[in-house]
C-alpha cells in the first residue's frame, strides 16, 4: 500500500475515542489494594455477590367508592373541627354542587369556616342563632370527613364517571363501612352486591413512595440501595453488605414526617408535612452558642402555615409553653420551643429559614445528622408495614463473586482456544481477546460511573454481551480475510462494509429482543437486559470499529502480497 494511504492508528479518531473510553473506565472503576480490605474498587455489588439483607414492605391504605348523606357529613365535620352543635335546615343537592343550610347557637366566623376548607360560606346571625349557607360538593365533604376522622390524607379520583377515594392509611372494609354509616352512607357495591373496596394504594402512590424511599435510603451514603416495586402494594429493598438489624433500623426511619405545635398539655395542632420543606442544608455547629443544628427552609405555604398556627396557639407570646414537635410515623423525633427572637418575628412576618438545634455533644451531632435525613427526604404519602425480611451471608456472597469471576475467565479462555484453533494465528487471537477484555473494562466503567449495582444477572448479561462481541469479531475477521490474507483495498472495503452491515443488524436484533425486559421486567431480568444492551452498544459503537482498523493493520503487517 502507498505511504500516503497509510494512517497511523494513534491518529485515527475511532482509536482515540477507544483509548479515552478505556482510561475513563479505569478512572471510574478506580481499583486499589489495601492491606485491610484487599483488592477493591468503586464497583457496587448486589446482594447475591456481596451478601447483606432484604426487606419487603407493605403500603398501608385503601381504595373505595363511597356514598353518604350531605347534611350528616356537614354536621359531623363541623362537630369534629369546631365542636359546634349544628342543626341542618335544608339540603339542596345539585349535580356538581350542593347547598346546605344549617344553624348553631354558637357564634361562627368566616375564618372558622374557611379553615374547614369545604367550600364557600355565607354567615348571618339573628336572635342569637348563627345561620350558615355552605356551597360545597359531596366529594369534598366525604374527603374532608374521612381526612378529619382518620387523621390521614384522602385523595378522590374520577374513574369512568365514578369517584374512587384513596385513603392513605390502614383501614379495614368493616371499619370503613362503620365510619360511613355514621353519616348515613356506605361503601358502594357493584351489580353483584360486592363492595367496591380494595386494600392497598394506587399505582401513583406506590411509585411516589418508591421514589421517596429510594432518595431517602440512598441519602445515607452507605451504598446504592435499589428499591423495587412488587405489584401495587409491596416494595422490596436490597441492602447489599448491610446486616439485617441495620437494614431494619434504616428502613424504619423513612415515613410520614409532620411538624406540630403543642397547645395545652399533650395536645398539639398540625402545622405542616414534609413536602412543605423546600431545602435542607448540612449539619453545622454554632461556636458562640455551642450547639449542633440543622438548617432548613420552608416553602411559602409552609412558612405561612407555621406563622398562622404559632399565632393561634400562643407560641409567639409564650414560646416556652408551646414546643415545635417533629414526628416520623407518629413517633417524636424532635421537640424544642421557638426561640424568643423567632417568636417575636413571627408576630410580624412569616419565617422561611429555620435552624433546629440538638445540643452540644457528640450524641447531639448524631441526632442532628439523623434529623437532617428526616427533613431532607420529605414525607411518605403512606405508612409502611414490614412483611418479610431475610439475610444473605457475606461469605456466601464472596463465594458467588469468586464463582462469577472464575466463570468469566473460563469463558474467555474457552473462546480464545476456539479462536486460535479456527485461525491458528496469534496475530489475530491477541487483538480479538484484547478487544473483548477492553469491552469488559468499558462495561464495568459504565456501571461504576452510574452507580449500577452488579449482581449475578448483570454478570450473566456481561458474559452474554462479550459472547455476542466475539461473534461479531469473528464475522469481521472472516469477511476481511481473503484466502488467509488481506485482500486488495477495493475488495477489503466491500467485505468490511458487508461485515459491519451484518453485525449492526445482529446488534439491533439483540437490543430489540431485550427491550421488553427493560420495560416490563422485574429484578434480575431487568438487570440482565440492561447490562446486555449496554454491552452491545459499547461494542458496536466503540470496540468493533477499532477492531476492524486494528485487524487491517495486523494483516497488512503480516502480508507480502498487498501493494
Amino acid at each position: 500500500m502507498k505511504d500516503d494511504e497509510q494512517q497511523s492508528l494513534l491518529k485515527d479518531l475511532r482509536v482515540i475515542v477507544f483509548i479515552l473510553a478505556i482510561i475513563g473506565s479505569v478512572i471510574f472503576i478506580h481499583p486499589w489494594y489495601s492491606s485491610d480490605e484487599g483488592f477493591t474498587s468503586n464497583l457496587n455489588y448486589g446482594l447475591d455477590l456481596e451478601g447483606g439483607s432484604w426487606l419487603q414492605l407493605k403500603l398501608q391504605g385503601a381504595v373505595a367508592e363511597l356514598d353518604a348523606d350531605n347534611g350528616l357529613l356537614v354536621k359531623e365535620i363541623v362537630n369534629i373541627n369546631l365542636g359546634e352543635e349544628v342543626e341542618i335546615r335544608s339540603v339542596d343537592e345539585g349535580t356538581d354542587e350542593t347547598t346546605i343550610t344549617f344553624t348553631s347557637d354558637s357564634i361562627l366566623t368566616n375564618n372558622q369556616m374557611d379553615q374547614l376548607a369545604v367550600g364557600q360560606t355565607t354567615i348571618s346571625r339573628t336572635n342569637n342563632v348563627t345561620e350558615v349557607i355552605l356551597h360545597s360538593s359531596k366529594v369534598t365533604l366525604i374527603k374532608t370527613y374521612l381526612a378529619d376522622s382518620l387523621k390521614a390524607e384522602v385523595l378522590p379520583t374520577l374513574v369512568s364517571d365514578t369517584v374512587e377515594y384513596e385513603i392513605r392509611t390502614a383501614i379495614s372494609q368493616e371499619d370503613l363501612q362503620e365510619l360511613m354509616a355514621a353519616v348515613g352512607g356506605s361503601i358502594v357495591t357493584d351489580i353483584n352486591g360486592d363492595a367496591l373496596y380494595k386494600e392497598g394504594v394506587t399505582t401513583e402512590t406506590r411509585d411516589m413512595t418508591k421514589e421517596i424511599l429510594s432518595d431517602k435510603l440512598n441519602s445515607l451514603g452507605l451504598k446504592d440501595i435499589p428499591v423495587k416495586t412488587v405489584g401495587d402494594d409491596y416494595i422490596l429493598i436490597d441492602f447489599a453488605g448491610i446486616d439485617l438489624a441495620t437494614a431494619k433500623n434504616i428502613a424504619e426511619k423513612p415515613g410520614k414526617f409532620e411538624i406540630r405545635i403543642l397547645t395545652q398539655g399533650n395536645e398539639s395542632k398540625h402545622v405542616l408535612y414534609g413536602d412543605e420543606i423546600a431545602a435542607v442544608s448540612i449539619v453545622g455547629f454554632h461556636e458562640d452558642e455551642g450547639q449542633w443544628y440543622v438548617p432548613f427552609t420552608l416553602t411559602d405555604t409552609g412558612a405561612l402555615a407555621l406563622q398562622e398556627v404559632a399565632t393561634e396557639t400562643g407560641a409567639t407570646t409564650d414560646p416556652m409553653s408551646h414546643n415545635l414537635v417533629m414526628y416520623l410515623d407518629d413517633n417524636e423525633v424532635y421537640s424544642a420551643p421557638l426561640s424568643y427572637s423567632a417568636a417575636s418575628r413571627l408576630e410580624e412576618v412569616p419565617i422561611y429559614a429555620w435552624q433546629a438545634s440538638t445540643g452540644p455533644d457528640e450524641d447531639s451531632k448524631t441526632r442532628a445528622e439523623e434529623l437532617q435525613i428526616h427533613l431532607r427526604a420529605g414525607a411518605l404519602p403512606v405508612n409502611v408495614e414490614l412483611m418479610g425480611s431475610g439475610h444473605v451471608d457475606a461469605a456466601l456472597g464472596q463465594q458467588f463473586k469468586g464463582q462469577a469471576i472464575v466463570a468469566g475467565l473460563l469463558a474467555l479462555l474457552a473462546v480464545a482456544f476456539v479462536v486460535f484453533r479456527k485461525y491458528n494465528k496469534p496475530a489475530i487471537l491477541i487483538p480479538m481477546v484484547g478487544t473483548s477484555i477492553s469491552e469488559l473494562i468499558m462495561i464495568l466503567g459504565f456501571a461504576a460511573a452510574i452507580g449500577w449495582q452488579l449482581d449475578l444477572a448483570s454478570i450473566a448479561g456481561i458474559i452474554a454481551a462479550i459472547g455476542t462481541g466475539i461473534d461479531h469479531l469473528v464475522i469481521i475477521t472472516d469477511e476481511v480475510l481473503y484466502e488467509g490474507k488481506l485482500p486488495p483495498r477495493k475488495v477489503y472495503l466491500s467485505r468490511i462494509t458487508k461485515a459491519f452491515g451484518i453485525i449492526f443488524a445482529a446488534a439491533a436484533t439483540t437490543i430489540i429482543a431485550m427491550s421488553p425486559l427493560v420495560i416490563m421486567g422485574f429484578g434480575a431480568l431487568k438487570g440482565f437486559a440492561i447490562t446486555t444492551i449496554v454491552g452491545v452498544m459499547i461494542g458496536i459503537l466503540i470496540a468493533r470499529p477499532v477492531y476492524g482498523k486494528v485487524i487491517h493493520e495486523v494483516l497488512q503487517a503480516n502480508s507480502t502480497d498487498v501493494e
